[in-house]
């Protein structure tokens, strides 16, 4: 009764009672009811009900009836939520909250399917509202800035890449200033310089528009070309944007079949459109015509629907952002509603939902979405195209998302708002959520497709949070949106973050937090539901990450198993289901599609197709190594390895093929499989080619036409590819080439070097070469490394291995055949055996004499049973065995001799007083009479009449004892000529007469007769005698100077020979040592020891002696050569050091006050330093000025007197590319890149003509001989203009292609020219008329030099097989035609004409006789091109400009290289040398002109140490010695004290990077790059064991305390070695990286290990379990080590901080901090006070131990150090220090309190000048130029410019002026004298009427007032 009351009733006028029991009653219906349509009916009728009586409701006060109305909303959520209707049971939820909270004990209900009953069991309360600090802080913890943009700016002009590479330029340059702070280091500066580049800009513009024609042109417009456009619609200009629109627009109009790629571009430009470049009625049109063919195909196939929904979204969503109302419904809203609508019968459920989704975007294109319209549109259109980051917009790649990094300008307002915004849709509509029903049933009813739903809205803000990388607010409002049990909602949600998860851009933990959370929404049905579909839409994501390649696999997979066992049965049937079924249909898309190959671009650019031509090589070669059978070869390091040291060749070739290295030699003897190797290597690399990778070419050298140029274009033509494709490989390909045959070619050539690889424009590639190694020279790295010889830098990019043990047998055959046929004491075997184990006998050896001398005297000495390995022979050692060798045999022929009565007397009374030492004695007399007679000139005159009674007399009398000696002496005599059998003996018995170790000896033996002289030992050293007593009584005895030692009358500076003698003695022989101190010492006090002091001093600093620190107070020394000496913190104040040579001198600190240095030498003159790089430079005729040229069109002109700046002449603007001085010297002109030819007059510095006429740049200009004309070449034409007036006089034109460079004849009568079009032609200046064409050349002319004479004219050519032509003037005719194998790049004629020289790419300069056109000689040396070389005036001397970084001074008569001159930093391009002779001007690739003294003499510098880097330093427990190890791979043991190398230990087949001695000191260990541990002794400097067993290199290395074990770390392990039996005790194993540091703890019962992986770990070496991990670091730990107690550990890191730890407790005690850079070593003192720190970016620092306090900082380093060690010796501490240069230095420690005093004891030269921090204050006599140098280089102090000196000047000018034949008027008006002031002298210069007269007192002016 009562329902039927009710129904009969109004609902309106329901009482508030009446309304709740209809309420009840349609509640109780619902539970009752088995149809599920009804049900859901039912529960919407109970909302009905009581919104009936809303005001009614909110007015009740009554606490039970508001309990009773809360409950209905409650039940009813109740059965929504089982019903799977989780969005609107919420809703009831909440309602209930407004009448009181009845919620906490409600749990979740189980999912209700539509099969269920309606009234199954319900649980009795709602899920709780989602607690957002419950949900894991690790998902989204923070938001994420997106990535730092990277790319590769692209050079000026230069080729792009990609159309990436492209878009990201415009767009940087379209918002230079939003997006600075998101750039790397490099893209900045390529932007603020292109920003300033106006043709640039417009360059870049103009490629784009380019290749927005190209695709309207393009026929197919497939994906990749879509894609390509796609990158640079966010940057194109509004033309190209509207032309590109037009363009996709009328492809989907006129298309038949929709065409999808251009549809999903379409969406792209709308997405991505700037302000402005689009309006409503282009986006209506669009959409209409969208419609239009939505209509004609959406009932295709499924797939292809979906991909057209998508795009139909994008379009929609893009509308949406830009507000576009006032749609057509009719035509376009209600058609298109329509489609979609229908979608919603479809069973595919992922379709289902992007029609739902496009829907609901179509419903949005009216509304306002203000919030995020700014956010979503993209208006950074800038870097769109970069980084690729997803969008993350509707889910899926369709072969166009933007791979870009969006740089939002207006960041978006924050969660809050968005989710403000959200409820505020929520409240205004009713969404499908608010219907009751669920996902998928709701999709299928109208209402879903009439009603705007809140999803969607909540979705366009999620995608606007995740664009913004702002996560943790997508967390926090996915977690409040009101439509959170959505299953729309859900979906979508679930669909961005599988799109973010698989997106490899977001950082690992962004991935992983949204593989987490979809984990998450799957797992918790109590906040997120039981959405069967949603559940199956996560499983099919994450199935799909799975499958993808990349890092998250195995995380995917863990989450995978975490699902597998989640839920109760039926949820695990899902999973199973789903795991069953696969992935499904459609995949996660967030890569982007290849773009195509040609691609727009490249056809813009003009880039041909090369991949299907690599493919049908790549073919070919594999067809060619079918059934092929190959067996790996084994091979080793190098010739020097030993046999068994050997490795699978394959493995090293793929090592070096990843590594940095250049070339890698193949060597092995003939038959050895180096070309089967080959073969196999090429085709191995073509099996794992990839398209766009490293292209494999393997040429056979003697197949190949002069190989030395261009071979790889050579081989390719043989490959048939066209000339553009080989253009198009050489700019932009990699090449590996395996070069086959070097020896089979005849090849004498650096390939490498004559082929210019890797230098800019030029091919990219490395080398792998074979050769036969007995084709290979004692140089033969010369052949195949790259760079210079002298550049040890470069050693790192050359690698060589020896397929086979190289064999002995040439030298064995030698050996064999000498020991037949002269039958020495030795056999065969006992030479082999010393050649194998003497150190330096076979470099020796390689000389023709030493070898046959060596063979001779070997027997002798070595002593039987001796170890040849301690056996240390030098060339002094060899010489004093061959000449005691050539006496005991004279004498032995002598006394089988029938001699006479006399004569018998005489040799028997020699033999008595020993013959031997009487010959010797013979030899030292005549060498220094000879010397001092003659000057040294080797052949002696001798008559007996007329020489008797001279000092030839007393050497080649008839006298009995006389004549025997001299026929004992190794004398040869033609008719009265005698003369040594070789200039080398004479230079010998000189060193000998100078300083004889026998004269030492024979005061022990007085009286004794020497009948053999000792053994090698004996001879050189002191060892010889039984004990100290003896040496030390041949020190009390002493040898005094001598002033009639040689050395005190007679200057060896240039006695290269003898200096070099006296310095291996030296070495050997500590009194001659002490001697040449004495002599030093006496110079201070007498003047007559001048002489003998600079000799001493002379061979002290060429033997290697340091002077550091040293007392060198007052010493004379004038005339020395002190270059490359070591004199750091010398005191060396009121020495006389008058024209001393200083080259390259290691002057830091050195005091310098108060010396005379006038005429010093330092080699070189201060250098010019200029803003812009310069082109070229020049000196006037005269010498007096010279001229610079730079690239930014200035011209600088110096006085060469002081070389101050004249004028700087500015006009030119660009490039000056010619510049010749008039023959006046009063002008200069010049060309330019600018068009240009400009006249300057050099006095006033004023442009007087600027000559135009050619639209091309000119390259050439040259003054005629008579000063009134210049010819000008540009283009084919050449002008000819007149000086004066500027007027073009005349134009001659012939050349068919563009003219190079134009010369006048000596008398100016002609004018050749030469031309890229191989010819050069003689032209009458007269008739202006061509005379004669000289052909023959074939390839363009390089340079062109006339004769002095002008009858000959030489030309060179850039092709090889007419390299060289020299022609006759008059006729035309070729005179010679002079082959050379390699490309000419310069020629010059000598100054009397009678040679040529000529440069090379080979790096050889050749001589060339002009008459003969022979070959004079070969100048070798230069390891790099020649580019340039240039006569001094008087023919004697050619100086060479090289690729190699240096230059070469050549003795022109004799080809022998005369000096190198090292310290240009590139390239040297440009060099001239002064009038006079004396200076050298040259240039390189920079901003400086060097200015070199070339009047210094020849270079005695030779490299000491190391050549390479010093990777370890450690200390001798006696402390005499230290061993350093280097990646030359030697290790080295020096002199503490000295700093002498001992010895040099060889076999490590790579870098050796640790080296340290055992405790006892008996041996050392060495770890290296070839994962080997080394023992050596350090008596003999053998290896007795090698430790093998790490997989990598080794590290480092540490003795146990005991010295019986020894640990090595290396990869991330270390190992404990038993040094007797070399097993390996324990392998301790934890470390997750590299080891980079060990160290024994003093009681040897731990070792401690140091890190990459940032740990440093504490092992029980008894157990090798790891005790303690030190956890502290946040870097790499790069050294560790123990204090002397034990008590503590300190480490160092990468961030240069250090860390001291305790023992005991692993506890941090402390950190060290000051060092900028990461750390290389940290040692404690030998008595524990200092810590002593190494960092590899600023200094060597000392800490006190107990205090951390940093006492001192050493700075004393040319490059950065590696290692360094402490020793103590004699009581004193030294710190030694090995650097990246290869340099070792020792410095002396002293602790005085808080004082801590250091000081270099010694360090190895590199040949460097330094003088910084030296004092030259009061020095007398240095110029003013050589004062500019020295402050240039850090000296201070001001020398002293005294006034006598100048007066001095004066004087002598002036008595030169008074003899000068001026006209009388002159020399009355202008009286000059001695006296005069420097006021009278400037008087006298103004009245001076003669340019004469004005230069004299000009320069007296000068030198007096110190200015220009």
């Amino acid at each position: 009764m009562l329902f039927g009351s009710i129904i009969s009733s109004p609902r309106g006028n329901l009482s508030l009672q009446q309304a709740l029991n209809l309420a009840n009653l349609y509640l109780k219906n619902a539970e009752k009811s088995t149809d599920y349509d009804i049900c859901l009916v039912l529960c919407h009728d109970v909302e009905v009900s009581l919104s009936q009586v809303k005001k009614t409701i909110r007015k009740i006060e009554d606490e039970a009836m508001r309990e009773r109305i809360a409950h209905v909303y409650i039940e009813v959520g109740r059965l929504l939520d089982r019903l799977d209707h989780s969005s609107e049971a919420q809703a009831f939820y909440k309602k209930s909250l407004k009448f009181g909270d009845y919620l906490n004990s409600i749990s979740s209900p189980g999912p209700l399917k539509r099969s269920d009953s309606v009234n199954s069991e319900l649980s009795s309360s709602p899920p709780k509202p989602v607690d957002i600090v419950a949900v894991s802080k690790d998902l989204f913890a923070s938001n994420v800035r997106p990535p730092t943009i990277v790319f590769i700016p692209p050079e000026p002009d230069s080729r792009l890449n990609d159309t990436r590479q492209l878009a990201c330029c415009l767009g940087l340059l379209q918002s230079p200033i939003e997006l600075s702070d998101i750039l790397d280091s490099s893209a900045r500066v390529w932007l603020q310089d292109t920003v300033n580049d106006h043709d640039e800009r417009e360059r870049l513009k103009s490629l784009a528009t380019d290749v927005i024609r190209a695709f309207k042109r393009d026929e197919f417009k497939d994906a990749k070309a879509v894609t390509e456009v796609v990158y640079l619609a966010p940057v194109l200009e509004k033309d190209d944007f509207r032309y590109l629109l037009k363009e996709f627009y009328s492809g989907i109009d006129q298309s038949w079949l929709l065409d999808v790629h251009q549809l999903e571009g379409l969406a792209h430009l709308i997405q991505d459109a700037d302000t402005g470049y689009l309006d409503a009625d282009d986006l209506i049109k669009i959409l209409e015509l969208l419609s239009i063919r939505f209509r004609d195909i959406h009932q295709q196939s499924t797939g292809h629907l979906y991909q057209l929904i998508v795009a139909v979204s994008q379009v929609l969503d893009a509308m949406a952002d830009a507000s576009v109302s006032g749609l057509d419904r009719e035509k376009i809203h209600e058609p298109l509603s329509l489609y979609l609508n229908e979608l919603k019968e479809s069973p595919d459920a992922y379709l289902v939902y992007q029609a739902a989704y496009a829907y609901q975007a179509l419903m949005c294109v009216p509304d306002d979405e203000a919030l995020w319209q700014a956010t979503l549109r993209r208006s950074g259109k800038a870097i769109q195209g970069v980084s690729g980051l997803v969008s993350a917009v509707k889910g899926l790649d369709l072969n166009g998302f933007i791979e870009g990094l969006g740089k939002i300008q207006e960041g978006l307002a924050g969660a809050t708002k968005i989710v403000k915004a959200v409820k505020s849709e929520y409240d205004g509509a009713m969404s499908l959520g608010e219907s009751g029903q669920g996902f998928f049933e709701c999709l299928k009813e109208d209402l879903s497709f009439n009603r705007k739903c809140a999803w969607y809205t909540a979705l366009r803000g999620a995608d606007a949070l995740i664009l913004d990388g702002q996560f943790a607010e997508f967390k926090e409002f996915v977690y409040e949106a009101p439509c959170l049990r959505d299953a729309a909602f859900q979906w979508g949600i679930c669909q961005r973050l599988g799109e973010v998860a698989a997106s490899p851009l977001w950082d690992e933990a962004t991935r992983h937090s949204a593989i987490a959370l979809l984990v998450e929404i799957y797992q918790n049905d109590a906040v997120w539901g039981h959405h069967t579909t949603v559940k199956q839409w996560i499983m099919n994501i994450l199935m799909q990450l799975s499958s993808l390649s990349g890092d998250d696999i195995q995380f995917v997979e863990s989450q995978l198993q975490r699902l597998q066992k989640d839920g109760d049965a039926t949820k695990q049937m899902l999973y199973e289901r789903c795991r069953e079924n696969g992935p499904g249909s459609y995949p996660l898309k967030v890569g982007l599609p290849e773009i195509g190959s040609p691609s727009l671009l490249d056809r813009v650019q003009e880039r041909p197709d090369v991949e299907g031509s690599l493919r049908q090589l790549r073919r070919q070669r594999l067809r060619e190594r079918e059934n092929f059978v190959y067996i790996p070869p084994q091979a080793k390091s190098s010739l020097q390895a030993l046999d068994d040291e050997r490795f699978p060749l394959m493995e090293k070739v793929e090592e070096f093929l990843d590594s940095d290295q250049k070339v890698f030699l193949l060597v092995g003897d003939s038959g050895s499989g180096k070309s089967s190797f080959s073969s196999e290597l090429e085709c191995h690399l073509w099996r794992e080619y990839k398209k766009n990778g490293v292209i494999p070419l393997r040429i056979n050298l003697p197949a190949i036409s002069k190989p030395e140029q261009d071979m790889i274009a050579k081989q390719l033509r043989k490959a048939e590819f066209t000339e553009p494709q080989i253009r198009e490989l050489k700019m932009h390909r990699k090449f590996v080439l395996i070069c086959d045959g070097y020896d089979e070619s005849q090849q004498t050539h650096n390939l490498y070097i004559s082929n210019r690889l890797n230098q800019p424009g030029e091919w990219c590639a490395k080398m792998v070469i074979s050769c036969r190694s007995e084709h290979l020279g004692p140089d033969y790295k010369d052949r195949f490394q790259p760079g210079d010889r002298n550049n040890r830098s470069e050693s790192g990019l050359f690698q060589e291995a020896v397929i086979t043990p190289f064999s002995m047998d040439q030298v064995q055959d030698y050996i064999t055949q000498y020991v037949s046929v002269h039958r020495p004491l030795w056999e065969a075997d006992e030479y082999k055996n010393a050649l194998d184990h003497i150190p330096s006998l076979k470099e020796l050896v390689r000389n023709p004499f030493l070898m046959s001398l060596s063979l001779e005297v070997l027997p002798r000495m070595v002593d039987p049973g001796q170890d040849l390995s301690t056996t240390h022979i030098t060339r002094m050692a060899l010489y004093d065995q061959f000449i005691e060798h050539w006496f005991e045999r004279c004498k032995k022929r002598l006394g089988e001799r029938n001699l006479g009565p006399q004569a018998r007397a005489a040799f028997e009374s020699l033999i008595d007083e020993g013959f031997t030492w009487n010959g010797i004695d013979y030899l030292k007399k005549l060498c220094t009479a000879i010397y001092r007679e003659q000057g040294g000139q080797p052949i002696v005159t001798y008559s007996r009449y007329k020489d008797e009674n001279t000092w030839k007399a007393e050497f080649f009398s008839r006298e009995e004892e006389i004549q025997i000696l001299r026929e004992a002496c190794p004398l040869v005599r033609n008719g009265n000529q005698h003369q040594f059998i070789h200039r080398s003996l004479l230079e010998y018995g000189l060193a000998l007469a100078i300083f004889d170790p026998q004269d030492l000896k024979r005061r022990l033996a007085q009286g004794s007769t020497l009948s053999r002289r000792r053994s090698i030992d004996s001879i050189i050293s002191f060892d010889g005698y039984n004990t100290m007593d003896d040496i030390s009584a041949i020190a009390d005895q002493g040898i005094e100077p001598s002033l009639d030692s040689p050395l005190a009358w007679r200057r060896f500076v240039n006695e290269l020979s003898v200096i070099q003698f006296l310095e291996e003695r030296l070495k050997q022989e500590p009194m001659f040592k002490r001697l040449l101190f004495d002599y030093i010492e006496r110079s201070k006090e007498d003047k007559k020891w001048r002489i003998a002091a600079s000799n001493a001093i002379t061979i002290l600093v060429g033997a290697g002696v340091q002077f550091n620190n040293a007392d060198l107070r007052g010493i004379q020394i004038p005339h020395a050569d002190l270059s490359y000496g070591m004199f750091d913190s010398a005191h060396l104040q009121g020495a006389d050091l008058r024209h001393v040579d200083l080259r390259g001198a290691w002057l830091r600190k050195a005091n310098l006050g108060d010396t005379q240095m006038t005429g010093v030498q330092f080699g070189e003159l201060p250098f010019l330093k200029h803003e812009s790089q310069v082109s070229l430079c020049a000196y006037s005729s005269d010498g007096k000025t010279f001229a610079v040229g730079l690239d930014d069109g200035m011209i600088k002109v110096y006085s060469t007197s002081d070389w101050w700046t004249l004028w700087t002449l500015e006009g030119h603007r660009d490039r000056v590319t010619n510049m010749v001085f008039s023959p006046d010297n009063d002008r200069i002109a010049s060309c330019s890149s600018d068009h240009s030819v400009r006249l300057w007059d050099v006095r006033t510095g004023r442009c007087i003509h600027t000559l135009n006429g050619y639209d091309d740049p000119f390259k050439s200009v040259a003054y005629s001989p008579q000063g009134d004309q210049i010819a000008s070449a540009s283009n084919e034409a050449i002008k000819v203009w007149d000086v004066e007036s500027g007027e073009c006089r005349d134009i001659w034109i012939g050349h068919s292609r563009s003219v190079l460079g134009v010369i006048y004849s000596p008398r100016g009568g002609q004018v050749a020219s030469r031309s890229e079009d191989s010819t050069v032609r003689i032209w009458d200046v007269e008739a202006g008329r061509c005379r004669h064409i000289l052909e023959g050349h074939k390839d363009s002319v390089t340079s062109l030099a006339y004769s002095p004479q002008g009858d000959q004219l030489a030309s060179a050519s850039a092709s090889y097989d007419d390299a060289l032509r020299l022609w006759d003037v008059a006729t035309g005719e070729c005179l010679h035609n002079l082959t050379w194998h390699s490309c000419i790049l310069f020629v010059s004629y000598s100054p009397n004409g009678n040679q040529i020289a000529s440069t090379g790419s080979d790096g050889s300069i050749q001589l060339w006789d002009t008459y003969r056109g022979a070959c004079l000689h070969i100048l070798q040396g230069h390891t790099d091109w020649v580019r340039t070389a240039a006569y001094s005036p008087q023919g004697d001397m050619i100086v060479s400009a090289s690729d190699d970084r240096t230059l070469r001074l050549w003795d022109s008569t004799t080809g022998v290289c005369r000096q190198t001159l090292l310290g240009h930093s590139s390239e040297v391009l440009n060099v001239v040398i002064s009038p006079r002779g004396d200076q050298v001007a040259s240039s390189s690739n920079g901003t400086t002109v060097r200015l070199w003294d070339v009047g210094a003499g020849t270079s005695r510098y030779i490299s000491s140490g190391h050549f390479d880097t010093v990777l370890g330093v450690n200390c001798s427990p006696r402390g005499d010695n230290v061993a350093t190890c280097s990646s030359d791979t030697t290790v080295r043991l020096w002199d503490v004290e000295t700093g002498e190398c001992r010895q040099v230990l060889r076999g490590h087949s790579g870098a050796v990077t640790s080296v340290v001695y055992a405790p006892q000191g008996y041996q050392i260990a060495t770890g290296g790059c070839d994962g080997a541990v080394r023992l050596w002794d350090v008596g003999t400097g053998a290896c007795v064991l090698i430790l093998e067993g790490h997989g990598e290199m080794i590290t480092t290395i540490a003795y146990s305390p005991r010295g019986d074990r020894l640990a090595s770390g290396g990869d991330n392990t270390v190992w404990i070695w038993d040094i007797k039996t070399g097993d390996c005790s324990y392998t301790l194993t934890g470390h997750s990286d590299m080891v980079l540091s060990i160290a024994y703890a003093p009681q040897g019962d731990h070792v401690v290990s140091a890190s990459i992986d940032t740990m440093v770990r504490v092992w029980d070496v008894r157990t090798g379990d790891c005790r303690r991990i030190l956890i502290g670091h946040n870097v790499p730990v790069t050294s560790v080590v123990y204090s002397p107690r034990g008590d503590q550990i300190i480490s160092g890191g990468n961030d240069g901080d250090m860390k001291l730890w305790d023992t005991e407790s692993g506890d941090c005690l402390g950190t060290l901090t000051g060092h900028s850079s990461g750390l290389n070593r940290i040692v404690y003192s030998p008595r524990g006070d200092l810590i002593t720190s190494v960092s590899s970016g600023d200094s060597v620092r000392l800490w006190d131990s107990t205090s951390g306090q940093c006492r001192a900082a050493i700075r004393d380093f040319l490059d950065h150090v590696k290692d360094i060690a402490w020793v103590e010796s004699s009581g004193v501490q030294y710190l030694v220090a090995g650097c990246e240069d290869g340099v070792v230095g020792a410095w002396q420690v002293l602790l005085d309190g808080d004082r801590c005093d250091i000081s270099l004891k010694w360090m190895t030269t590199k040949g460097v000048l330094d003088v910084k921090d030296a004092t030259i204050q009061g020095a007398q006599g240095l110029n003013q130029l050589y004062e500019k140098l020295l402050k240039q280089r850090g000296a201070v102090g001001e020398p002293s410019h005294r006034l006598l000196e100048a007066s001095k000047k004066v004087a002598t000018m002036a008595s030169v002026v008074s003899k000068l034949k001026t006209p009388s008027s002159e020399v009355d008006s202008i009286n000059l004298t001695a006296n005069a002031s420097v006021e009278q002298l400037e008087q006298w210069l103004e009245q001076a009427k003669g340019t004469l007269y004005q230069d004299i007192v000009a320069a007296i002016v000068k030198s007096i007032n110190g200015y220009k």
